[in-house]
This record gives structure tokens, sequence and C-alpha cells, in this order.
């Protein structure tokens, strides 16, 4: 209704009307107090990430120390063989902590090559090497390897006569040792095969080419599979330098390693693992993701290891990548 006074009116809202505000207010109030809720939970969810940030954070640092510190490892499977002793001697020498994967711990020995006055004595006490016993054909036994420290780099140098480790060894054992590498998120592995594997068969020599066709047939059949597990099998995503030597010798390293695309010759043992070592340290090896077949004496791309290397390539790598 309406009332009027003294020049001036006043129109009350009828009771429908009023009815009607009432309505809008109690809509308007539900919805303010839906959106002051939902901003609410907003602000709860914001919280709850921004501790698990300030939780995960130190975990981060606390990782990344682990990382850059001289605890990390180089793992040396088939570390009592010609090559494989050469590869965990040397790292030792080059201030590496490595663990030692062999069968039997008692033929862990200076090598012949780089081992000098010392060669064919047990291997010295040092603080930085773990040895792990166990067969590599056994999972259990290649995640022990792995959790003896904090392993960055991978030297495969497995071998063995076949009436002893068994037709499928080579296959078997890197199998699990890849498994390994990606649980831990181990990206670096420099495998050990030989010249006249894989693509390389007519960089043999027509006599060794002899034997590969007969009485080494079967090792060359497990090799063959070694290698396709990285070329294009589960350890196809791995940074993996598959080294194809030629004629293995015991003798000092001369730092002559060469690549090759022809007939191979003879390499020292101690070259070899040198290079392997080289191909998990160095951070822009050049030879990751290949098989180079390499030699002494003669024509080929030479490779000269770098002053950077080991911990220190490994550190930068960390750094970068945090």
């Amino acid at each position: 209704g309406t009332c009027s006074s003294a020049g001036w009116r006043l129109t009350l809202p009828s009771p429908a009307a009023l009815r009607s505000r009432s309505a809008a207010a109690r809509t308007t109030n539900v919805g303010t107090t839906s959106t002051m809720m939902a901003m609410y939970a907003k602000l709860l969810l914001a919280a709850a990430l921004a501790a698990q940030a300030a939780a995960f954070m130190p975990q981060q640092r606390a990782r990344a120390a682990r990382r850059t510190r001289l605890d990390m490892a180089i793992a040396v499977f088939g570390a009592s063989g010609g090559t494989g002793s050469e590869a965990a001697y040397q790292a030792l020498k080059r201030g590496e902590e490595v663990v030692a994967f062999v069968r039997d711990e008692s033929r862990l020995r200076v090598p012949a090559g780089s081992g000098g006055a010392s060669a064919g004595e047990a291997f010295p006490s040092d603080d930085k090497l773990k040895v792990v016993t166990g067969s590599v054909t056994s999972k259990s036994d290649v995640d022990a390897a792995f959790e003896a420290a904090d392993i960055t780099g991978v030297v495969v140098a497995l071998g063995g006569k076949t009436s002893d480790v068994g037709k499928t060894m080579l296959t078997d054992g890197t199998a699990n040792i890849i498994e390994a590498c990606k649980a831990k998120g181990v990206k670096r592995v420099s495998v050990v095969t030989s010249i006249g594997a894989g693509d390389s068969a007519n960089q043999a020599p027509f006599a060794f080419k002899i034997l590969m066709a007969t009485v080494m047939r079967g090792i060359f059949e497990d090799k063959n599979r070694q290698e396709k597990l990285f070329i294009d099998g589960p350890g196809s995503d791995l940074e993996y330098c598959i080294v194809r030597p030629g004629g293995l010798k015991d003798e000092p390293p001369t730092g002559d390693i060469k690549i090759i695309d022809g007939e191979a010759g003879s390499i020292p043992r101690a070259d070899v693992a040198a290079f392997c070592l080289d191909a998990v340290t160095v951070e822009d090896f050049p030879y990751v993701g290949k098989t180079p077949c390499l030699s002494t004496g003669v024509s080929g791309t030479s490779w000269t290891k770098k002053d950077v290397g080991g911990n220190t390539a490994r550190r930068a790598m960390n750094e970068a990548n945090q």
C-alpha cells in the first residue's frame, strides 16, 4: 500500500512481494554459503599440497646429496674374469666405489694387465670395494648387488665355459641386470661381447669365423641374444654401449684404443676395461647406443679418455637433472 504526508510518499511492499524477496534472500544466502564452502575446500587443498611439497623437498635434497657423494658406485658383473677384474681394479684406482659381483670371491684377483707386480694376488682391502657373491641368473642375487650401494653405472663382463655356466647364462643374467637397472633408475651400462657378434661377423678374422661356426657356436648364439636385449629388447631405453673387442690379451694397457670398421686385431683386456668404464662415467660419451668394435695397432677412430669422468661427470649429470 501507499501512505502520503507533507509532500512525500511512502510505498510499502505487498505481502506477496515480501514473500518473494525473502525467498530470494534465502537463495542468495545459500549461494554465498556454497561459494564460501568451495573457497574453503580450495584453501584446504592448497594447504595440503603445500604441506606435501614441504615434506617432499627434504627427500629430494637428501636424494640429491646421496647422488653427489662418493658413495656412488659402479657395479661390475663378472668381476673375477679377465676383463671384469680389470674393470673393477681400474675403477678402484680411479677412486670409484665398486660393487664386484662374482660367483666365487676367492677368484677375485688383481688382473695381469694393469696389476703390475701385484698381479694374481687377492684384491687389496679397500673401503670402496664391496663384493657380492651369487649367480647372475638369480634375480635375487642380482638385486642384492644393486642394494649394496648407490649404483650409477654397470659394466657387464660375463663369461665362462658353457659347460660350467649353461647355454643361456649371458641372456638370462643380462635380462636380470636390465630389470634391476630399470627398477633402480640406472641408465649407463657397458656390455662386453665380442668381435663377430651381431652384425660384426664379417669383422672377425677368418680363423675366428671357423671357431664361431663350430666349437664356439653355442656361446655366440648366447652373445647374440644378449646383444638383442639392448638393441631391440627391454634394455633399448637404457644408455648402453655394446663393446665388441678383438682378440683379448693379458697385457698392460696401451691407451691405443681404436674403433674399427674393418677386420679386428687384438687388444689388451686392460684397454677394453678402460673403455667400458669411460662408457658409464663420461657424460658425453660418443658411443652410447652403439656397438663399437675395438682393436689396437690398426687404422680406425682413436678413443682417448677425457679428463672429466667418474664421479665428477656423474655429479654434473645429476646436478643438471635436478
